[in-house]
């Protein structure tokens, strides 16, 4: 699937992926490809991306931690996120 998140500033990830897990308001879920589509609010949490092969911009690199199982995540305080057609957007605060 293709994930693109979206925060005010900037455009700071854009990649195929195998899996994105979100902090959804009744507990964190998981997606993977051809998912069913989807819209939900995001609470503060942990962005976790499945992907091999990603660039991330320079400038936006120490926004991502590398996790021991070898997920990216990424921190939010909230957002929203729509799944649909194989492409997930998740626009973050």
């Amino acid at each position: 699937m293709f994930l693109e998140i979206v925060t005010p500033e900037a455009v700071i990830f854009s990649s195929e992926v195998s899996s994105v897990a979100v902090p959804g308001l009744n507990g964190e879920f998981q997606m993977l490809n051809n998912h069913a589509p989807v819209v939900s609010l995001l609470v503060s949490g942990k962005i976790r991306v499945e992907a091999s092969n990603v660039s991330i911009d320079e400038k936006f690199q120490n926004r991502f931690t590398k996790e021991n199982d070898g997920r990216l995540s990424f921190e939010i305080n909230s957002g929203t996120l729509e799944m649909k057609d194989n492409k997930a957007i998740i626009l973050a605060d």
